[in-house]
C-alpha cells in the first residue's frame, strides 16, 4: 500500500513539474507569439479596429488613411478611406472587415498596424515604454503618370474597348512610376463597418463587366495576354544574346511562309511582302521573317532566352511571378512553348515555334511583365526588381526602412541589349509601325503588338500593344501598354500608342518643370 501511494506522490509530482513548465513555457518563452497570434480571440476582434498608417506617395498625396468612426451604432472604432477613390485600387488594395486586405495593404500590414516602436531616447529605453503605433508606407508612384495613364486609358477612340492596363517603370532603379487597370473598384465600399454592405460590393465587383474583365482583379498585374509582335523583343535578344550567327541572317521578302510538317501557312499581316534583316524586319514587324528566325533559333535557344527575361515555360503547376512587392497572387502567368513540346510531335513542331517566336498563342505575359522586358533591353540587359515601397516612416516621421533598388535578372549581356535597343527605335520612324506615335526628338525605342485572341470565337478580335522606353540613348522610363479585344482593323500602333505618348508627354512635362519626376 505505501509503495503505491509512494508512486502515485512521483507520477503527481511529475504532472506538477509538466504543468510548472509548460506555464513558464506560456508565462515566458511563447507569451510574445500568442499574445500577437492572429488565432487570440483579443488580437482578432482588434484587427480591423485599430488606427492603420497611412499609404501615401512622396508629395504627400494620402491614398489611405484611418478615420475615427463617430457613430453609437458600430463596434468598430477606426474605418479605412481611399480619398483617391479607384484611380491606385490596384495598387494599394483594400483594408475590409469582411474579406481582409489586399495589395499594399496586405504586404505592409505588418508595418501598417499598430506595433512596438523602437525607443528613441534613454528614459524610453529604461523607463517609459513607448506606445504601440503603425508606421506609413510611402510608395513609388508618379501621382502625374498615374493620372495621365489612367485618362488615356478611359479616352480610347470610338469603337475601341476600354479594358486594359498600363505599367510604367523606371529601367534604372525598378521603381513603379505608374500601375493602372480598367474595370476598376472603388476600395472606399469594401472598407464599410457593415458586413452586409461589403458583400454586396464584393459580389458586385467580381461580376465580369461586358469585355470579360473583374473590376477586383487587376489586368496590370493578374491577367495575362497575348503578347503579338512585342515579343520579337525576344526572339531578336536571342540572336544577339545566344546565336550571333544569325545576326545577319537575311529573309527574302515574301507575303508567307510554309512549313515542311504542316499544312499551315503564316502570313504577314495585311498580306504585305516583308523581309530583310532583323535591322529591316523589326521595324516593320515582318511575320514570316521572325517566324522563319524562330526555327533557325530552335526551340532550346529560344526558350532560354524567354527564361532569361523571366519568362517561365509552363509546366504542370509551376509558373513565374515577378518579384514585386504585392501578394504573390496578384502576378500572372507567362508562357512560352516548353522544350517537351516538340519531342516526338508531329505535325506542327515548326509552326508553334515559329508562332512562339512572333507572340502569338503560345506566349502571355501580363503588362507588368511586358514593361520589365522593356526595361531590360533599356538598362544594358540588367532587369531590376520592380517594387512600389519607396520609404516607410513611423509616426514621428522617423525612417524605418528605405528600399535599395536590386537587380532581378541579367537578361542578356550589354552589347546585345544595346543591339536590340537600336533596331526597337527604328519602329517609331519612318517605315516602322509605330510611325507617327512620337514626335522623332522624343527618342523613342519601341515595339508594337497586334495578337489575335483564340478565346475569341473565331480570332475576330485582337490583343493590341505597344512596349517602349525613352530617351533610348540613356532610358528613364519604360512604359507598356494593352488594351485587348479589340477589333482586328485596329493594331497596336492605333489603340495603345496614343496611350504611351500621353504617359511620355506627361512626363517630359513634369521634368521640364522639376528636372527629375517622381519616385526615380
Amino acid at each position: 500500500m505505501g509503495r503505491r501511494i509512494r508512486w502515485l506522490g512521483l507520477i503527481l509530482l511529475a504532472c506538477f513539474a509538466l504543468v510548472l513548465v509548460q506555464l513558464v513555457n506560456i508565462q515566458f518563452k511563447r507569451a510574445n507569439a500568442l499574445a500577437n497570434s492572429p488565432f487570440n480571440p483579443a488580437v482578432h476582434a482588434k484587427i480591423y479596429d485599430n488606427d492603420r498608417g497611412t499609404i501615401s506617395l512622396a508629395n504627400g498625396t494620402v491614398l489611405a488613411k484611418s478615420v475615427k468612426i463617430n457613430s453609437s451604432t458600430s463596434s468598430y472604432n477606426y474605418k479605412r478611406v481611399y480619398p483617391q477613390g479607384p484611380l491606385y485600387s490596384g495598387i494599394t488594395g483594400y483594408d475590409s472587415y469582411y474579406l481582409g486586405t489586399s495589395g499594399i495593404e496586405y504586404e505592409y500590414n505588418s508595418y501598417l498596424t499598430p506595433h512596438a516602436q523602437a525607443p528613441q531616447n534613454l528614459s524610453q529605453l529604461l523607463f517609459n515604454k513607448p506606445p504601440s503605433e503603425p508606421d506609413n508606407v510611402i510608395l513609388t508612384i508618379d501621382p502625374v503618370l498615374q493620372q495621365a495613364a489612367a485618362t488615356a486609358l478611359t479616352t480610347l477612340p470610338p469603337g475601341a474597348n476600354k479594358d486594359g492596363a498600363v505599367a510604367v517603370l523606371n529601367p534604372k532603379t525598378g521603381a513603379v512610376l505608374a500601375l493602372v487597370s480598367n474595370p476598376t473598384y472603388d476600395p472606399n465600399n469594401l472598407s464599410n463597418p457593415d458586413v452586409k454592405t461589403e458583400e454586396a460590393w464584393d459580389y458586385a465587383y467580381r461580376l465580369p463587366d461586358r469585355e470579360g474583365f473583374e473590376p477586383i482583379e487587376p489586368i496590370a498585374t493578374e491577367v495575362p495576354k497575348f503578347p503579338g509582335s512585342t515579343f520579337k523583343v525576344i526572339t531578336s535578344t536571342a540572336v544577339y544574346n545566344l546565336k550571333p550567327s544569325l545576326i545577319n541572317y537575311y529573309f527574302p521578302y515574301a507575303a508567307s511562309i510554309g512549313f515542311p510538317d504542316s499544312n499551315q501557312r503564316l502570313f504577314n499581316d495585311g498580306g504585305s511582302a516583308c523581309g530583310g534583316t532583323m535591322e529591316t524586319m523589326l521595324p516593320q514587324s515582318c511575320d514570316p521573317g521572325y517566324g522563319e528566325l524562330g526555327i533557325k533559333l530552335g526551340v532550346p535557344t529560344l526558350t532560354k532566352q524567354a527564361e532569361l527575361f523571366g519568362l517561365s515555360i509552363y509546366q504542370g503547376s509551376y509558373t513565374y511571378t515577378p518579384k514585386i512587392d504585392l501578394p504573390s497572387c496578384t502576378s500572372g502567368v507567362s508562357i512560352c512553348i516548353a522544350p517537351s513540346d516538340f519531342c516526338n510531335l508531329a505535325p506542327n513542331s515548326q509552326a508553334f515555334l515559329a508562332y512562339c517566336a512572333i507572340g502569338q498563342e503560345n506566349d502571355a505575359e501580363t503588362a507588368l511583365q511586358n514593361a520589365l522586358v522593356a526595361s531590360a533591353i533599356a538598362n544594358n540587359g540588367v532587369m531590376m526588381t520592380p517594387h512600389l515601397m519607396e520609404q516607410i516612416r513611423d509616426s514621428q516621421g522617423n525612417v524605418v526602412t528605405t528600399y535599395k533598388p536590386t537587380p532581378m535578372l541579367k537578361v542578356s549581356s550589354a552589347s546585345a541589349a544595346e543591339s536590340v535597343n537600336k533596331l526597337m527605335q527604328g519602329v517609331p520612324k519612318p517605315g516602322g509601325t509605330a510611325y507617327g506615335d512620337f514626335p522623332q526628338s522624343w527618342d523613342v525605342a519601341a515595339k508594337t503588338g497586334t495578337a489575335q485572341d483564340s478565346h475569341i470565337v473565331d480570332n475576330e478580335q485582337t490583343d493590341d500593344w505597344l512596349i517602349a522606353f525613352m530617351p533610348a540613348s540613356d532610358p528613364q522610363i519604360a512604359v507598356a501598354v494593352v488594351v485587348p479585344y479589340q477589333l482586328q482593323d485596329l493594331t497596336g500602333a492605333q489603340v495603345a500608342g496614343p496611350i504611351v505618348r500621353a504617359v511620355f508627354q506627361a512626363y517630359l512635362n513634369e521634368i521640364g518643370s522639376s528636372g527629375t519626376a517622381s519616385g526615380q
